[in-house]
């Protein structure tokens, strides 16, 4: 089983003072920084863009930067994030028109490449692609917005692809994002996932360790994957 990885998503931080926002929860224990790239076209919010990665990489953030795009069309912005030091890129399906060659742009970029899947989006395309993927991303919310609640069928979602990676004989990471909280996250990681996004549930709290803390503890209860 590989460990479990907290992935605190700036779109909940202050953005007045961001740079200390994410030093402050790389402190607490944040094992990747998460990006939700909006554009306000695949879905309807707009947040940030390589710029604000290159400013992070600058200011010396010290963990790998996890840039989960929400955006249509994709190929020009996995480029940008891309050259602008993120480590792993993930996409939606449905923003490209060539998801293989999609995938294969981000690992020519030398980024670790993921898939991400909307709560109604089928696991039938990541069969086959899985061989080139590092993770994949499910939404357990749809996408567009922070603080929205855990949509509970994810959870047989997550089961199901979990079996269908441990079918491949690969170690595919699977990542979900929305509505992750403490009181959850065990659930989550029980029915098959070891990579926990988490924004409002972290950064609207004032102690991010202690919330980072309470969910590694719940983690440490998972008896199996």
């Amino acid at each position: 089983m590989q460990p479990f990885l907290i992935a605190p998503s700036i779109l909940s931080a202050n953005f007045a003072r961001l740079g200390d926002e994410v030093d402050k929860v790389i402190d607490a224990g944040a094992d990747l920084i998460h990006f939700d790239v909006m554009d306000n076209h695949y879905v309807p919010n707009l947040t940030i863009g390589p710029m604000i990665c290159q400013s992070l990489v600058k200011h010396g953030v010290s963990k790998p930067i996890d840039v989960h795009l929400m955006v249509e069309p994709v190929d020009t912005m996995i480029e940008g994030f891309a050259e602008a030091g993120a480590s792993r890129i993930s996409f939606h399906p449905e923003a490209s028109k060539h998801v293989d060659r999609s995938i294969q742009l981000i690992l020519d970029h030398n980024c670790e490449a993921g898939l991400v899947l909307n709560p109604a989006t089928s696991l039938d395309c990541v069969e086959y692609v899985l061989e080139k993927l590092d993770f994949v991303l499910i939404m357990s919310v749809n996408p567009g917005f922070g603080g929205q609640q855990f949509i509970p069928s994810t959870l047989h979602k997550i089961k199901r692809l979990r079996q269908l990676i441990r079918q491949s004989g690969k170690e595919i990471r699977i990542e979900i994002d929305g509505g992750v909280k403490v009181d959850n996250i065990r659930s989550i990681a029980e029915a098959g996932a070891d990579t926990f996004v988490a924004g409002s549930a972290i950064f609207n709290q004032t102690d991010y360790k202690t919330v980072i803390d309470n969910m590694r503890s719940e983690l440490a209860k998972v008896h199996s994957v």
